[in-house]
């Protein structure tokens, strides 16, 4: 299942808003063949397996599948999984996680019952549930899974009290920023970053799969028509979430390739948990938000963000107006602070990485 679990984040950024998926076809001990999800529209991991199999001249008849994932029982873009495993003559499936799509949800585990087939299921199941949060939130609430990312100083600042940034974190950490821009469907950041920093907000690794879509929150369409996201529209989807219904203004992006999202405001600015069913709707399962202090208090009063990544590095910039990675009012009394659970811990070089889920009220 580990090794399944490897193959599976293979598909990163290829397989969205599809799940995470990886197989393994083993007999006695040996791997007879293996396979992933390997883009979003191509062939699930157990085919992909069961064609590893036969490349290497091997039978799966009586061997044992190992998934990540409940196999799929409908049809989709592909025939389902379950049929695949039958046919090819599997007498054990070993299940990392169910598939909590009602299309599925059981239903698969129970198809291979009735085939005479042994099911055990919770196999590594929290490693397996953590490869596909994205996709187990995104099918059950019908929103992104949102991650608020940042970086900071060890005295919590995010830019010096003249407002530079750059660099706040090293090289290593920001390779690692850019993998996962790559995993996410969408980057998001707000009007106030756009006119600070004029940033690309793009993916810069080699083997990127695909470029994210940019999501500006921008109320009043304040975006400089000249900026690099607006600029290069037409290369890397680019979409303005606004509540400006001048059409004028509206046409300045639409001219260079940006799409205007019109959404209802909330609190002043764009209503961020109506722009999430919106966005949901749209397909994008994912947004890695990347914005300054006030939208990510907006994102964090609102709801909407499920994890954050904090990036922590070993210097202090000082000053007491220097900026802090979330604004807003605050909390007046200590319980009344965002609460989040750590999750993972690592290392980039001089600088660590924490990785956390926000916890909901009465969890």
């Amino acid at each position: 299942m580990q090794r399944a679990i490897s193959l599976a984040r293979r598909g990163e950024g290829k397989v969205n808003p599809n799940p995470l998926v990886g197989a393994v076809v083993v007999r006695e001990g040996t791997i007879l063949g293996e396979g992933w999800h390997e883009e979003f529209g191509g062939l699930h991991a157990e085919r992909n397996a069961f064609t590893s199999c036969r490349r290497n001249g091997k039978s799966a008849e009586g061997a044992t599948l190992y998934v990540t994932l409940e196999p799929c029982c409908h049809f989709g873009k592909t025939p389902p999984c379950t049929d695949a495993v039958i046919e090819n003559g599997i007498s054990r499936v070993v299940v990392g996680s169910a598939d909590p799509n009602p299309l599925v949800a059981g239903e698969g585990i129970r198809l291979l019952r009735e085939a005479g087939i042994s099911v055990e299921t919770g196999v590594l199941q929290d490693q397996c549930e953590e490869l596909n949060a994205v996709f187990f939130h995104y099918i059950k609430e019908k929103t992104p899974y949102v991650t608020m990312k940042y970086a900071m100083t060890m005295d919590g600042k995010t830019a010096t009290f003249a407002g530079h940034s750059k660099w706040i974190t090293e090289s290593p950490a920001r390779v690692r920023v850019h993998e996962d821009r790559n995993r996410y469907m969408a980057i998001m950041t707000g009007v106030g970053s756009v006119l600070a920093d004029d940033p690309m907000l793009n993916c810069r690794i080699p083997d990127a799969a695909r470029q994210p879509i940019r999501l500006i929150c921008d109320t009043q369409l304040r975006t400089p028509a000249g900026a690099r996201v607006v600029r290069t529209a037409a290369e890397q989807p680019t979409w303005i979430l606004t509540c400006c219904t001048e059409r004028e203004k509206q046409a300045v992006y639409r001219k260079q390739g940006c799409r205007i999202l019109e959404l209802e405001q909330g609190a002043g600015h764009v209503d961020l948990r109506k722009a999430m069913k919106r966005l949901g709707a749209e397909g994008i399962d994912s947004i890695y938000l990347e914005g300054g202090s006030e939208l990510n208090a907006s994102a964090l009063a609102a709801g909407i963000v499920q994890s954050v990544h904090c990036y922590i590095a070993p210097k202090l910039f000082g000053g007491a107006g220097a900026k802090t990675p979330v604004g807003g009012r605050g909390a007046e009394f200590p319980d009344q602070a965002e609460r989040l659970t750590i999750r993972k811990v690592t290392p980039y070089g001089n600088d660590l990485l924490l990785e956390c889920a926000v916890k909901k009220a009465g969890r």
